[in-house]
C-alpha cells in the first residue's frame, strides 16, 4: 500500500526567471516537435552526467561535470517548456509523464556512460555537434528558439573546451587511457550520422529550424581535427540506424527514464 505523501511546502523557488525566451510565447505543433527533439537531447544528457557525481575520477570533476549538467538540464527546461505551450503541458509533464515511444532524444545521449573515457568522447561528440546548431538556430526567425540558442551557446563553449582538454589528456596518458579513448571512438562513432538526418518536419521549418545535414561538414571537421591533435584516428565503420526521432530508443533509455521518473510518478502533484 502506497503511503500518501501530502503536500510539504518548505519554500517556493520562481524557477520560471530563469527561462530563456518570452514568457507569453506559444509554440506551433511544428515547432513544438522541435524543440521537444532537442530539448529531450538535453534533458537526457544530463541525467547521464548526474550518475558521475561522487564517482568522477577527481574531485574538481566531481563538479565540472555536475555543472555541465546542470546546463544541459537549463537548455532541456527551456525547449521543453516552449515545446509544451502548444499543447498545455508544462517542461515536468513532458520531461517525468511521458513513456519511451514519447521521447525524441538521438541514440548518441543514450548510450550508457561506461567508464570514463566513453563519458568524455560521447560528450565530446555531442557538445560540438550542439555548439555549431546553437550557433546557427542564434539566427532562427522564432525568437524563443534564437534565445534559447544564444544562452545556450555561450555555454556549450565552455563543455566543448571540458570535453577536448580531457580527450587530449587521455589520449596522450598511460597505455590504458589511451586505449579506452581509442575504444570509446570506435564504439561512439557510429551514432554520429542519427544527428544529420533530414527529416519531413524540417522541410515545414525554413526560416526557424537548422537544417541537421548542414552541420555536417564543420562538426566533421572540428571533430576530425581534434582527434588528429590527440593523434587519434577517425573511424570509418558501419553506422548505427537510430531512430530517435521517430521514437525508436537504444535499449538504455527505458531503465534511464524508470530511474529519472519514478519519483514524481509515485507521487504525482506533490511539491516541496
Amino acid at each position: 500500500m502506497t503511503e500518501s505523501h501530502g503536500s510539504v511546502s518548505v519554500d517556493e523557488l520562481r524557477l520560471a526567471a530563469e527561462l530563456s525566451g518570452a514568457a507569453d510565447a506559444v509554440a506551433t505543433p511544428d515547432v513544438a516537435e522541435y524543440a521537444l527533439g532537442l530539448g529531450d537531447d538535453a534533458l537526457i544528457l544530463a541525467q547521464q552526467l548526474g550518475w558521475w557525481i561522487s564517482r568522477a575520477p577527481e574531485l574538481e570533476e566531481d563538479v565540472a561535470l555536475g555543472n555541465i549538467a546542470l546546463d544541459l538540464l537549463g537548455h532541456a527546461r527551456s525547449l521543453l517548456h516552449y515545446a509544451g505551450t502548444a499543447s498545455g503541458r508544462s517542461e515536468d509533464d513532458l520531461a517525468y509523464f511521458r513513456d519511451e515511444s514519447e521521447f525524441r532524444s538521438v541514440w548518441l545521449v543514450e548510450q550508457p556512460n561506461g567508464d570514463f573515457a566513453v563519458t568524455i568522447v560521447r560528450q565530446l561528440l555531442a557538445s560540438v555537434y550542439f555548439a555549431h546548431l546553437y550557433d546557427r538556430l542564434r539566427q532562427s526567425s522564432d525568437p524563443t528558439l534564437a534565445a534559447i540558442a544564444e544562452k545556450s551557446r555561450r555555454e556549450i563553449e565552455y563543455h566543448v573546451d571540458h570535453a577536448t582538454q580531457w580527450v587530449l589528456r587521455l589520449a596522450g596518458g598511460t597505455e590504458e587511457s589511451r586505449r579506452r579513448t581509442v575504444t570509446a571512438v570506435t564504439d561512439l562513432w557510429p551514432y554520429l550520422d542519427e544527428l544529420f538526418v533530414d527529416h519531413p518536419l524540417i522541410d515545414r521549418l525554413d526560416g526557424i529550424a537548422v537544417r541537421p545535414s548542414t552541420l555536417y561538414a564543420a562538426t566533421m571537421a572540428e571533430l576530425t581535427a581534434t582527434l588528429g591533435e590527440a593523434g587519434l584516428e577517425v573511424p570509418n565503420g558501419p553506422i548505427a540506424a537510430g531512430g530517435g526521432r521517430q521514437g525508436r530508443h537504444f535499449p538504455t533509455l527505458g531503465p534511464l527514464l524508470a530511474e529519472m521518473q519514478v519519483l514524481a510518478r509515485a507521487h504525482p502533484g506533490a511539491s516541496w
